[in-house]
């Protein structure tokens, strides 16, 4: 593996070459482990299920850590960053769609519960879309209120740090009886889908949650613009509205979207809590796995949102590489 690091970056030498042969060697011992389960199922009872030891999974841990550290030694630029990062996931999503892995005992469960997995995903996507969008009406507009006066962030920010330290599952249960006797008072809340349990709650909430790093993402990238600049446009003429749109906003927007990344990032683990009062989401697999004691059926659970949140996390990287390779230009 060591040539194999020296082949793809012949410029790296010694531990970087090493760590640069990582991510063949993971994938390497992840086509293994499918082959060696296989192997297994082939010669057990059919009803025998073969999974990954917690060693397997910390080695590729490892691993995936040994190549992220040597990719940020090669080279500074982030989209290029953006571009080897993505070459690392390239080979076990090849091998996971040929069916190399079909053996394991998680792709059985898989198989088993596809219908539900496919809810499940439909959900989370659901409430993370259901969240990101009120929370971006409501943040940026007040983002934007709070930067025109410092005065007035202090009571929006003490507001904001209060929910945000309640914790996610307090709060689910503290919207549920306000919610319960709302439909109670005007029954055709219920008609909309209003209720003190399932999505209801679980969007107020985690909307909440959303508020404070959108708000200060918003406050942040719009004071960093230098105020040198801000006086030159307004020497040329601009007026305030020009000065915001054609000035503030194109460089604060790298800011915001890395608040907007935090967002996401944050909302796509904390619906998995949600499931708690019947939002459902992957969240519904991991709590019915944990009391069965079926580990593959919490994997079934978390390793979908790991992947969403790392998707997310670098379709946003990709996102602000392309945008600073946009304004050096």
């Amino acid at each position: 593996m060591r040539i194999a690091g020296v082949v793809l970056c012949p410029w790296e030498k010694g531990q970087r070459a090493d760590a640069c042969a990582g991510a063949g060697a993971g994938d390497r011992h992840a086509l293994e482990r499918g082959k060696a389960a296989t192997h297994l199922a082939q010669a057990g009872s059919p009803l025998a299920r073969t999974s990954l030891g917690s060693g397997l999974w910390l080695g590729l841990g490892l691993t995936l850590l040994a190549c992220s550290d040597a990719i940020r030694r090669i080279t500074t630029q982030p989209l290029w960053r953006w571009l080897l990062h993505a070459q690392i996931a390239l080979l076990p999503l090849a091998l996971l769609l040929t069916g190399a892995f079909n053996d394991l005992s998680l792709l059985k469960e898989y198989a088993n519960r596809q219908d539900i997995f496919d809810n499940a995903l439909v959900q989370h996507l659901t409430l993370l879309a259901g969240t990101v969008l009120p929370a971006l009406l409501i943040g940026v507009p007040l983002g934007i209120w709070c930067s025109f006066a410092t005065a007035r962030q202090v009571p929006v920010f003490a507001v904001l740090n209060v929910i945000q330290t309640i914790p996610s599952v307090a709060l689910f249960g503290l919207l549920i009886a306000p919610l319960a006797g709302l439909v109670k008072a005007w029954p055709w809340l219920g008609t909309l889908g209003v209720a003190g349990t399932g999505l209801t709650p679980a969007l107020i909430a985690l909307v909440l949650y959303a508020l404070l790093p959108l708000v200060r993402g918003v406050v942040a990238g719009l004071n960093q613009v230098p105020r040198d600049v801000l006086e030159s446009a307004r020497a040329m003429g601009m007026s305030a509205s020009q000065r915001f749109i054609h000035v503030q906003l194109p460089l604060a927007l790298p800011v915001f979207l890395r608040s907007l990344r935090v967002v996401m990032v944050q909302t796509v683990g904390m619906a998995v809590i949600a499931a708690l009062i019947g939002a459902g989401g992957f969240g519904a697999l991991v709590f019915q796995g944990l009391l069965s004691s079926a580990v593959d059926l919490v994997l079934l659970g978390v390793i979908p949102v790991i992947a969403l949140a790392v998707l997310i996390d670098a379709l946003f990287d990709l996102w602000i590489a392309l945008l600073k390779v946009t304004n050096d230009d």
